[in-house]
């Protein structure tokens, strides 16, 4: 049998048919460079963001009607629709039924539900991060006592001093409600005029007090303890005493973790 000789085909200096492969990476490398396409759901995100900023309007500001903004940017409503679902998701617009749209204010809600739920995941496979998230939380108050102690001795403390004495109420009673040891830290840096920090700090509060209903266990303390911690902080700042600001803070963070680890302990005994 004789054997034919297949015709020689081009190559390139790999052995590879020239023409061929230089054409397919040409075509691969045009796929990579090109930016995804938009949706059209994106596009009007964008508009209307653009919008907000070419108007200068700020949070809390009212926003046009659906009807004007169909109109301005000649849209559907349907596609308008659909993209103010999506940014008020995220805080950037606010729908008060019955009233209207406004710009959103500062919002970490969605931080605050991704940070719940990845927990949730982790605790149903036996991982518990509430420690991970209670030392992230002091490690930014302790960072914000020295911002405020070294830049704003001089801050005006009476809200601080009135919501100690409002705990100190609380803890003849009962413990101390949530909603006033939370007052208290965010009225503690009101001097910073940051607006961030509020919402920070609410969206640490949020995660982890969700995660708390979570546990076999309740974290609890002593409504006497709570107001002897918060004091002993609240007086180091009014002192400019920043180290002992500090420890106070500490302290503060380490009977949250000596509470958790005694009801874990308790939970699995």
């Amino acid at each position: 049998m004789v054997q034919r000789e297949r015709p020689a085909v081009p190559s390139s200096s790999f052995g590879d048919p020239a023409p061929r492969s230089q054409a397919g990476a040409a075509r691969a490398r045009g796929r990579a460079g090109r930016a995804p396409r938009k949706s059209r759901s994106d596009q009007v995100q964008e508009q209307i963001k653009e919008l907000i900023l070419d108007d200068k309007l700020r949070a809390g500001d009212p926003m046009p009607t659906e009807l004007e903004l169909v109109e301005q940017l000649d849209i559907s409503r349907n596609s308008l629709r659909e993209a103010l679902k999506a940014l008020e998701a995220v805080g950037i617009i606010e729908i008060r039924h019955g009233f209207g749209m406004y710009v959103g204010q500062i919002s970490l809600g969605a931080l605050a539900d991704e940070l719940t739920f990845h927990h949730r995941i982790r605790l149903a496979g036996g991982f518990d991060e509430l420690g991970s998230l209670i030392q992230i939380r002091e490690l930014l108050e302790c960072g914000l006592l020295e911002v405020l102690i070294t830049g704003h001795p001089d801050a005006d403390l009476s809200e601080v001093a009135a919501v100690i004495e409002t705990m100190s109420t609380d803890a003849e009673s009962g413990p101390v409600r949530p909603q006033t040891d939370r007052r208290f830290h965010e009225l503690l840096y009101t001097a910073l005029d940051n607006p961030l920090v509020a919402p920070l700090l609410g969206a640490f509060w949020d995660v982890y007090h969700r995660v708390q209903d979570d546990l076999p266990f309740a974290v609890d303390e002593k409504p006497a303890d709570t107001v002897r911690r918060h004091r002993d902080i609240y007086q180091a700042v009014l002192d400019a005493d920043l180290p002992a600001a500090t420890a106070a803070m500490r302290r503060h963070f380490d009977g949250v973790r000596e509470r958790i680890a005694a009801r874990a302990a308790a939970g699995t005994g």
